[in-house]
Formats: structure tokens, C-alpha cells, sequence
């Protein structure tokens, strides 16, 4: 008996959330022969847990974007929704505490734009209503990129529609906050997320900035009960229950390419499989420069087209489990975003380095989900996301001992700022960095962000460009590189949009109509 069918329609490499999701859209749309091809022994990529001596930790989710109460869902939690994907959401009790201790800026903000307002204008009085004010422009921007994302429309109609948007989709954050006349410490305040985004609000382009700020303000975050692989898991027993074959440790080494156009994929164990259409999760990077066969079918544009665009940033986290309980340990935040600065150029510099980091973000996950440990115990990351380059060069020989001193220098950073001590309460710890994901995961030189979303490369245009960046008939992108950038969250969109995108070409290839 065959392993693997003659011959699929979809077949998807990769089953993390944008793969996964990837088929659950197209599955809605009616396409059932769908081939799911994952290289490690369970769903998930990033959004998964591990455990160590009993304990189950969370590899890498912070919060949840995109979900929204029950009365209020936003487009990923309306979608898990509608596709029958029950996800126990648990609401994250703040937005975040921001400390930063040069300026004696020490301040915590909760979801709600009028909430965080007045609490901004609480510290600083006669500013709340001019926030509250400014968060109304983010959540219009927001709406209008929900829209405009689903929905095509001239630019006279976009100008008559959507005027915040089309006026502010040109600037940076920066310029855009700089016409609110805040004083430094309130933008300070308003800043400390695109710690998420990899660049600094001098080149981060408005759209990306309101749409983050709306998205977490409005709906609030949230997490998984059971981890953010509950998501993976669910999403994975979804799409076999509607029809998906989903094969594990099967490595993708080759996609296969004839006259410009996909014929199948060739798997490490020498499968070859064929199929009218590919969605991949590896990065266009590794696509284009390793993974076509024959090589002379990757276009001259392609390699062009990854030349020209930088990576966003990579991960360094520590992962702990603690002995006692937050109240015993003395932590009491969900989360808090530090900085000894929040100038643009010293981020952007520290960010090039492997550290030391004194812009770190940490997470009391048992603050959110109490039982995320067994009782007298406390799950807690301290978490800081640099740019690739200041590790490229490292020698294995060094690798850990830098793993050591790293740990050691993000905690007691942390415990510098936040006057609570946990080192000597250490019962297990991990430590990851950009080579721990190039490992696990294969990403293209450790990435998990994808392209960096700057003003001359952003959303808005990746979407005017993406007929001129396609370049091979029949293979679409669910990763981090997608227009929507980075994070869990967008992980769904992207693989929503290669789905619809795929779709699109099997109804043009027959004549038929586009969903």
C-alpha cells in the first residue's frame, strides 16, 4: 500500500498555525485534497511547550493577538470560531507595566482605550484626553487594514472611505506621534511594543504601529489554557477531521518546478510526490536558493527579490521555573517591558549586538493562567528580541558559555529594575537563541519574524507588489514573511492569505470565479 496518494491538489509543508490554517481556510472554500507535511513529530513550530522534570513550559507565546472577547472577536478568534476550533482563551490581566528607571517612568496600563488613557493622564495630567484621542486614530487605521485586506478598491474610494489611513499610511510612527506634540515620556509610554515588531518607531511605518496599538488596547491578549500547542493541536485535529492527510517527520527537501510551474515536492527520504499547488512555510530565502529543483527554474527576479529584503529579528529568551508562588516570590505583574532607554539609535545599536540587553520584556504566565504549574511553583521567561547579526559570527566552542552568561545578565537585569530576586529561586531553566530556532526549526539564519516591516517596506506596499513578487505559477508563502508580519497572530492571517491566493489561481486556471 502507497504512503502517499498519486497525486494531491494543495500540498503543505509545514504544520505550525500558518500552514494549519492554511488548510482549514481552504477547506472552507471547498478544497478537500490537501497533502500536510511537517518535519518534526508534532504540530506547531513555535507555538509549542516542552517539559523539563515534570514541568510543562511554553516555549514562546507572550500574548495573543487578534482575538477579542466573545462579544467583540477580532479576525483571529472570529476565525478560529468559524472554523470549529474551541480554544480555552484566558485574558491576560494588563496590557503591560513599562519601567524605565533613568526617567523614573514607572507605569501600568490596562486594555481599553479609555482606560489606558486615563491612566496615562493620571501620571501625566493633561494629556489623557489628547491619548484617548490619538487611540481613536489607531483603531480607525486598524479597521480600515482589516478592510482593505479583504476588499479591493480604487484609490479615489480608499481617499473617500478610509482618509486616516490613506493620510498616514506614508509615515513612520514617529512622524505621526511627533504631530500630537506628546512630551518624550508619554511617547516613552506609548512605544514599549514594537519591541514585538523589531524596529524602532523612527522607521516603523504608522499603519503597523496603529494597527498593534488598536489590536492589544481594544481586545485585550490573551493566552491558551493549555499552552499555546493547545492552538496547534486543535487546528491540526480540525483539518484531519475535514480531510487533510497530515504526515509527520516528513521533511520537505525539494519543490519540484517544470516551465515555470509546480509539479510536486521531492521529501528527504526521497518521496516524490506530486500536486498542482505548494504553500511553503520555509522562508523565499531558503526557497529560492536551496530548494527548487531544477535550480534553473528559480527566476532571475526571485534572487533579486530576497537580496532586497532584510530580516526582522530573532529571539533570545529565559525560560524558568521557579520555586514558590508570584505572592511568595514577590511578582506582581503579568508583564513588564524595561529600557534604559527608549532612543531609537541606542535600541537599534543594541539590537545589532548579543547583548548585554537592557531592553528586555518578562512574563509571569501564572498571572494569566494559574495553573500553568503544579501548585507552589511559578512559570516565568525573560525575553529580549535582537536582530541575526551580532550572532552570526559566534564559535561553536562559545556557544555555551554565552548561553550561561546570557541568562545570568538578563536576570539580573531583570531583578535590577524590578527589585524582585529570583535567581536563587531557580528549580529549572532553558535558554534559547537564534541558533536554538535555526535547530528546532530550520528558520532561515534563526528568524521568526520574517521581513522587517520598515517605512520603504511595509504592508501596504507588499500588497501593491505582490503580482510583481510572485514569481513561480502555483507556489504560495504561509510564514513570517507574509504581508502581515510576525507573530502568532499574523501566522493565522498569512496562511488565511496564501489559502486565498492559492484558491484564486485553481478558480483562474478553470475560468471560475474567485472567492
Amino acid at each position: 500500500m502507497s504512503f502517499y496518494k498519486d497525486h494531491y491538489q494543495v500540498v503543505i509543508i509545514g504544520g505550525a498555525l500558518a500552514g494549519l490554517s492554511a488548510a482549514l481556510q481552504l477547506q472552507a472554500f471547498g478544497v478537500k485534497d490537501i497533502l500536510i507535511l511537517e518535519k518534526h513529530n508534532l504540530p506547531g513550530g513555535l507555538a509549542t511547550s516542552f517539559v523539563r522534570d515534570g514541568f510543562e513550559i511554553e516555549a514562546t507565546l507572550h500574548e495573543m493577538m487578534s482575538i477579542g472577547p466573545k462579544e467583540d472577536r477580532l479576525k483571529v478568534g472570529q476565525f478560529f470560531d468559524e472554523m470549529g476550533v474551541d480554544i480555552d482563551w484566558l485574558r491576560v490581566p494588563e496590557a503591560y507595566r513599562f519601567v524605565e528607571p533613568k526617567k523614573n517612568i514607572d507605569i501600568t496600563l490596562h486594555a481599553g482605550f479609555r482606560t489606558m488613557a486615563d491612566e496615562i493622564g493620571a501620571k501625566y495630567p493633561g494629556w489623557g484626553e489628547k491619548v484617548y484621542q490619538f487611540m481613536l486614530l489607531c483603531n480607525t487605521v486598524y479597521d480600515s487594514m482589516n478592510f482593505l485586506s479583504t476588499h479591493s478598491m480604487s484609490k479615489v474610494q480608499m481617499l473617500l472611505k478610509h482618509p486616516d489611513f490613506v493620510k498616514t499610511a506614508g509615515y513612520t510612527a514617529k512622524e505621526v506621534i511627533d504631530t500630537w506634540g506628546f512630551p518624550q515620556d508619554v511617547v516613552d509610554v506609548l512605544t514599549p511594543y514594537w519591541i514585538y515588531v523589531g524596529e524602532p518607531i523612527d522607521n516603523l511605518p504608522f499603519t503597523i504601529y496603529a494597527f498593534l496599538m488598536a489590536d492589544y488596547f481594544r481586545g485585550g491578549s490573551y493566552v491558551c489554557r493549555g499552552f499555546s500547542h493547545e492552538m496547534s493541536m486543535k487546528l491540526e485535529r480540525k483539518a484531519e477531521e475535514n480531510g487533510a492527510q497530515i504526515e509527520f517527520r516528513q521533511e520537505v527537501e525539494k519543490i519540484l518546478v517544470k516551465n515555470g510551474r509546480v509539479t510536486g515536492v521531492r521529501t528527504k527520504r526521497g518521496d516524490v510526490i506530486n500536486c498542482d499547488y505548494v504553500i511553503s512555510a520555509a522562508y523565499p530565502n531558503r526557497v529560492y536558493t536551496q530548494m527548487i529543483e531544477p535550480a534553473s527554474e528559480v527566476p532571475e527576479g526571485a534572487v533579486k527579490f530576497i537580496n532586497g529584503m532584510k530580516l526582522s529579528v530573532t529571539t533570545c529568551s529565559v525560560m524558568m521555573i521557579l520555586k514558590g508562588t508570584p505572592e511568595e516570590i514577590g511578582i506582581k505583574d503579568y508583564n513588564i517591558f524595561q529600557a534604559d532607554t527608549m532612543e531609537s539609535a541606542d535600541l537599534r545599536a543594541e539590537g545589532l549586538t548579543a547583548g548585554p540587553f537592557k531592553y528586555l520584556t518578562s512574563i509571569c504566565l501564572n498571572l494569566s493562567n494559574p495553573e500553568c504549574t503544579p501548585e507552589g511553583y511559578t512559570q516565568f521567561s525573560i525575553t529580549t528580541l535582537p536582530r541575526v547579526q551580532g550572532f552570526l559570527d559566534m564559535k561553536e566552542e562559545d556557544y555555551y558559555a554565552y548561553k550561561e552568561k546570557l541568562a545570568r545578565e538578563m536576570i539580573a537585569e531583570y531583578e535590577r529594575v524590578s527589585g524582585v530576586t529570583i535567581h536563587d529561586r531557580i528549580e529549572e531553566i532553558e535558554v534559547s537563541t537564534p541558533a536554538t530556532i535555526a535547530h528546532y526549526l530550520g528558520s532561515w539564519k534563526g528568524s521568526i519574524y520574517g521581513y522587517t516591516h520598515s517605512i520603504d517596506n511595509h504592508a501596504v506596499a507588499r500588497l501593491q507588489m505582490r503580482e510583481e513578487d510572485h514569481f513561480i505559477e502555483g507556489l504560495e508563502f504561509a510564514c513570517a514573511t507574509g504581508m502581515s508580519g510576525n507573530g502568532m497572530g499574523p501566522a493565522v492571517t498569512n496562511g488565511r492569505a496564501a489559502a486565498k491566493y492559492t484558491k484564486a489561481a485553481m478558480d483562474a486556471a478553470k475560468g471560475g470565479s474567485t472567492k
